[in-house]
């Protein structure tokens, strides 16, 4: 399902795969924006690594809802606040040894002023 194309760069160690194939007949599960929240909806940490901690764990109990789980994501969209590539290291550990597609946006400010990262993803289920 995902390919890393012999002439360009290992994306693999900074938590991502250059593409990725769905099969025909897949049944595709779209999560909006998840940031580092709580239940209440109020951000549970003003640390960056705390909250895309929160962000997948809130991910992930979105796809649960569709019987997914992280394998089953093949897309990421990832937003971050004034990001520098020390702080994107911490986004990796939550790809898996298969890395989905991620493209990291910088942004000057998401929803609340106290998110710091946000994700979006498309999983698919054969």
């Amino acid at each position: 399902m995902f390919v890393n194309p012999e002439g360009l760069h290992n994306p693999v160690p900074f938590g991502y795969s250059h593409t990725a194939a769905v099969p025909a007949g897949s049944e595709l599960v779209f999560v909006s924006g998840q940031y580092g929240s709580g239940p209440d909806g109020m951000v549970v940490s003003p640390d960056f690594a705390e909250q895309v901690k929160q962000a997948f764990g809130n991910l992930g109990i979105a796809l649960a809802a569709h019987g997914l789980d992280l394998s089953h994501v093949v897309q990421l969209r990832t937003y971050v606040v004034n990001p520098d590539f020390e702080k994107l290291g911490v986004i990796g550990q939550f790809a898996g040894a298969t890395p989905p597609t991620q493209t990291v946006i910088g942004v000057a400010a998401l929803a609340m002023p106290d998110i710091l990262f946000e994700v979006e993803a498309v999983a698919a289920r054969s």
